[in-house]
This record gives C-alpha cells, sequence and structure tokens, in this order.
C-alpha cells in the first residue's frame, strides 16, 4: 500500500512538473482557438455563413496582423529590458513617406528629391533605380531613430515613455514636414512588388507575411540563444544585478532600441509597398497594437518576462479579433472598445502572475 501510495505520490509529482514545464504559449493558442470558434459559431447564427472556411478572410487577416506583428517583434524586446516604445507608429508614418520617395518613378516623381535644393546634391539620383535603396534607406533611418531613443535613454536615465513619446511627436512631425503634408503615389512597380501576394496552393500569400515570419524566427533565435537574448533578460528581470555581472546596460539599451527602430523602418517600408503609396497619417496608434499584441502574447510589462512566439500568436489574435468583428459587421466603435477591454484583462492577468510569482 506504502509502495503504491509512493509511486503515485512520484507520478503526481511528474504530472506537476510537466504541467510546470509546459510552454506558455500553449495558453495562448487556446485562448485563439476559442476566439476563432466564437466567431464561426456566431458567423453561423447571424451571418449564415463561416468565418474560417474563406481562404480570401484568412489571407485578409495574416495580412492586417504583418505590419503590426514586425512592430509588435521589436516592441516586445523593449518590454522585456523593462522599457516602452511609444514612437514605433509615427515612425512607421515617417519611414513610409522617406521610402515611397525613393520608390518612385521620374516621370510622376512629386517627392522632395525632385526639387532643386535636393537635386543639387544628387539625391534625385535614386528615382527611378533599384527598389533596394527604397528598402535600405528607409530601415536604416528606423535603425537610426530607434538608436536615438537608446541614446536619449541610457545616457539621460529618463524614463523610457518620456523619451519615446518624444520621439513620436517628432516622427509625425517630420512626416508632416518632409513633402509639406502631401502624399507620395505612384511609385515605381519593382517596389510595390514587395507589398503584393503570391500564390501556393491556391492560397494567395502576401511577401509582407513572409517578411514577417522570417523577422519573428530571427529575433526568437536571438533572444532564446545567443547572448544577447539572455542580457535583454536580465536587464528587465533585475537591472542592478545584471549590472553588477558586467553588463553594460546603456550600450545593451542602445542596440535593443536600435533594433526595435529598424523593425518599425522595415513595417514602414513595407507599408508603401502595399499601398503603393505613403501619407503623413499612415501609422497611427500602431505602437498600441503592438505594445497590445506584446501583452497578449505573454510579455511582462515589468520587464524580465516574454517570448516571440507568444508576441506572434497574440498578433493573430488580435487579427482574428478584428476580422471577426468585420465579419459580424460590428461597429468600428464597438471593435475599439473590445481591443481596449482584451488590453486591459491582459494586463491584469500579468499583474496576477506576477503577484502569484511573488509569493512562490
Amino acid at each position: 500500500m506504502s509502495a503504491t501510495q509512493n509511486e503515485l505520490g512520484n507520478t503526481s509529482q511528474t504530472g506537476l512538473k510537466k504541467v510546470k514545464r509546459m510552454p506558455p504559449e500553449v495558453s495562448i493558442l487556446l485562448v485563439l482557438a476559442g476566439i476563432a470558434l466564437t466567431f464561426e459559431v456566431l458567423g453561423w447564427i447571424f451571418v449564415g455563413e463561416s468565418f474560417l472556411a474563406s481562404k480570401q478572410r484568412l489571407s485578409i487577416i495574416v495580412l492586417q496582423v504583418a505590419i503590426t506583428g514586425i512592430i509588435a517583434v521589436g516592441v516586445t524586446q523593449v518590454i522585456i529590458t523593462g522599457g516602452v516604445d511609444l514612437s514605433s507608429g509615427s515612425m512607421v508614418g515617417f519611414i513610409a513617406m522617406v521610402a515611397a520617395s525613393f520608390a518612385q518613378t521620374s516621370t510622376n516623381a512629386r517627392a522632395v528629391f525632385l526639387q532643386p535644393e535636393f537635386a543639387e546634391f544628387g539625391l534625385s539620383w535614386f528615382i527611378d533605380s533599384s527598389p533596394v535603396w527604397a528598402i535600405a534607406v528607409g530601415v536604416l533611418l528606423g535603425a537610426f531613430l530607434g538608436w536615438i531613443n537608446g541614446l536619449v535613454i541610457a545616457r539621460t536615465g529618463i524614463p523610457p515613455f518620456i523619451a519615446t513619446l518624444g520621439m513620436m511627436v517628432s516622427a509625425r512631425g517630420l512626416a508632416k514636414w518632409y513633402t509639406q503634408g502631401q502624399p507620395v503615389a505612384l511609385l515605381n512597380q519593382d517596389f510595390a512588388w514587395f507589398g503584393q501576394s503570391f500564390e501556393l496552393g491556391g492560397f494567395p500569400v502576401p511577401r509582407i507575411v513572409i517578411v514577417f515570419v522570417a523577422v519573428a524566427a530571427i529575433c526568437h533565435v536571438m533572444l532564446a540563444y545567443t547572448r544577447y537574448g539572455k542580457f535583454t533578460y536580465a536587464i528587465g528581470a533585475n537591472p542592478q544585478a545584471a549590472r553588477v555581472s558586467g553588463i553594460n546596460i546603456g550600450r545593451h539599451l542602445i542596440k535593443v532600441y536600435a533594433i526595435a527602430g529598424l523593425l518599425s523602418g522595415l513595417a514602414g517600408v513595407m507599408l508603401a509597398a502595399r499601398a503603393q503609396s505613403a501619407q503623413p497619417g499612415m501609422g497611427v496608434a500602431f505602437e498600441l497594437d503592438a505594445i497590445a499584441a506584446s501583452v497578449i502574447g505573454g510579455t511582462s510589462l515589468a520587464g524580465g518576462v516574454g517570448r516571440i512566439t507568444g508576441t506572434f500568436i497574440g498578433t493573430i489574435i488580435l487579427g482574428v479579433v478584428t476580422s471577426g468583428f468585420t465579419f459580424l459587421k460590428v461597429g468600428a466603435y464597438y471593435q475599439e472598445i473590445v481591443k481596449g477591454l482584451i488590453i486591459v484583462a491582459a494586463v491584469i492577468i500579468d499583474q496576477y502572475r506576477q503577484n502569484k510569482r511573488r509569493k512562490v
């Protein structure tokens, strides 16, 4: 009898260990499945058709989340360090304007580069050139703006909230100043190619989605298996211990914010390619969606906890919710209200997890 009890006890302990080792993404996947099935049932009841059976709808979902997802991957790394990035949406708008101006054709160009004062510096040479230049300029500009964010935070010690808030306002102003508030349109078709889709097994796959998946995979490896990732988690978990361990916190934060800016730049380029145009109002509130996707995916606002895989799933959850409400013909105002409730619920759950860890 005693042996049996011991075996049961060992089995129970083994089971508990297995539960503890269960990846946190499993619970997030279950939430995603539950939301999708809810919309499927509601679709048959109120609309009379399936929510999940439409290839076009699924393609729209992944297309909608791709831009937000690219930004969210960078924002997740910032939040893991215990910071926040409020400037990503404005950076997307500014960089979309710049990248689009480099991707215009000479016959239709309205970009500032064709004005005499800019032509003097030879910048008009980029018009009609390879779209690689437009992509490179956008990505590097994003990395530079992110580097400025990190430098200000690391050198002055001001809260990331304030530093990135300043960049958010400045980048939005730069987007309007760049072409005096005028949109940039009629882009080179080679550049627009990056925003188009291709057929894969009869299913339209946007190239932006491939970029999103590749970015998520690369950053997941960086965080999970490199010294960069170890330093990032260490700073977010305990900055003082990280400093004592020999980590140059200021230098590493600059790297993290530069990478986040680079990804915002990439998102801006992809957004301009998809729309085949750019305007100063692009990217409004994208930073909030990115933060929401990260928090829904299990990233702790307190820092030190978070995974790119969770952010990936959290981004898809936001896309499914938005598409599901549109499918059910729910008004945009109600969609924003529900999205806000989801964010608050995710933060409450995060706080509950933190309190539970402190008790343990």
